[in-house]
């Protein structure tokens, strides 16, 4: 419990964590709003934006993949800072075990993300809706709870994919550069070249985004699966515990720096 209290109180006290987690916030607001706003009148132009099979829950939920780079950033630099400045020398220090240490922090990480990745995936609803206006539909309708969990399980886990990745490449920089091109550009074109679409679908970005409603009709053979929302959930959740233990490894059998 001490270390786990007492990371909570590193992520709290650096400026940088502040920044992050409200631009997730508002990204997924803004980009939701301006989505809707687009989509708006959909049901009235078959053929444009909006088809006659488009889905009102897209535009709130594409955002998302904008905001999970803010949050992905938070998680990097909470594990990352550490390498960077030293002072992972003084935290193994205050606390030898190094499981306890990397619990601790993972624990922490996991509070922050849990909260505040919920609110972001609200705030990305209603706004999203709200810009669709009569288009939209209400917290009730069917799939909408679905989506929600499932866009808050996947903002919670694409960051602590990130953080392991960080504990296994032991610095925020290196993590980045290796995560950051895959969430903006790698994974999503991949997905797209029929001759790797196969293996792309079980990216942890592509598998996880499924239950969004950001993959597309289903007979749409750029968006086809092989899995449903919940299975690709699952693949994500097994792409992070691969990334954690790995950065666990990493942490226990590895020098301070």
């Amino acid at each position: 419990m001490n270390v786990f209290l007492a990371e909570l109180t590193k992520i709290r006290t650096v400026r940088s964590t502040a920044w992050c987690l409200a631009a997730a916030v508002a990204v997924a607001g803004v980009v939701a709003a301006l989505i809707g706003r687009s989509f708006r009148g959909w049901r009235e132009e078959p053929g444009s934006a909006g088809q006659p099979d488009a889905d009102p829950l897209f535009a709130s939920f594409y955002g998302l993949t904008l905001a999970q780079l803010a949050l992905v950033v938070f998680a990097i630099l909470v594990m990352g800072s550490e390498y960077s400045t030293g002072t992972i020398r003084l935290s193994l220090a205050a606390t030898p075990h190094r499981g306890a240490f990397f619990a601790g922090k993972l624990l922490a990480v996991t509070a922050v993300l849990a909260v505040v990745s919920l609110l972001t995936v609200l705030v990305a609803f209603a706004a999203g809706q709200w810009g669709l206006g009569p288009d939209g539909v209400g917290w009730g309708a069917p799939g909408v709870l679905r989506a929600i969990a499932g866009s808050w399980l996947y903002l919670v886990l694409v960051p602590l994919l990130a953080l392991g990745l960080t504990a296994l490449l032991r610095g925020p920089a290196r993590a980045m550069g290796a995560l950051l091109p895959l969430l903006l550009l790698g994974s999503q074109g991949a997905g797209n070249i029929p001759a790797i679409r196969g293996w792309a679908q079980y990216l942890p970005d592509q598998a996880g985004t499924f239950i969004m409603h950001l993959a597309g009709p289903p007979e749409d053979p750029v968006f086809v699966r092989d899995y449903g929302p919940w299975t690709g959930t699952a693949i994500l959740a097994a792409w992070t515990a691969a990334a954690l233990g790995a950065g666990y490894l990493t942490l226990r059998r590895k020098d301070a720096v």
